[in-house]
């Protein structure tokens, strides 16, 4: 019988989320500049990196895994930047309210 341990789930949990947010993206369900998919993205990622992290360390993967992070988290930031600069432009479009 095979022990599963939290870090286990999370590395599933994590490739779950990835794959969701991939196949939503092909499905046109998800828009690859939105919060959702960044966000389902830079989660997963981090799920697997734990679970790389605590439960057997495969170096290529980590790799691969925190750059999927970082890249998701450059996402996220751009995404909130982008709708804060449209709320402005929305702002002073309509005088300043």
């Amino acid at each position: 019988m095979t022990t599963l341990y939290w870090y286990d789930g999370a590395g599933y949990l994590g490739v779950v989320l990835v794959l969701l947010a991939f196949l939503l993206l092909q499905a046109h369900k998800l828009h690859g500049t939105g919060l959702t998919y960044q966000l389902m993205n830079l989660v997963g990622a981090l799920g697997v990196l734990l679970s790389l992290t605590f439960g057997g360390h495969n170096w290529s993967a980590f790799v691969m895994e925190l750059a999927w992070l970082l890249i998701s988290v450059y996402g996220v930031l751009r995404g909130v930047r982008q709708r804060r600069a449209a709320r402005a432009g929305q702002r002073d479009a309509q005088g300043g309210r």
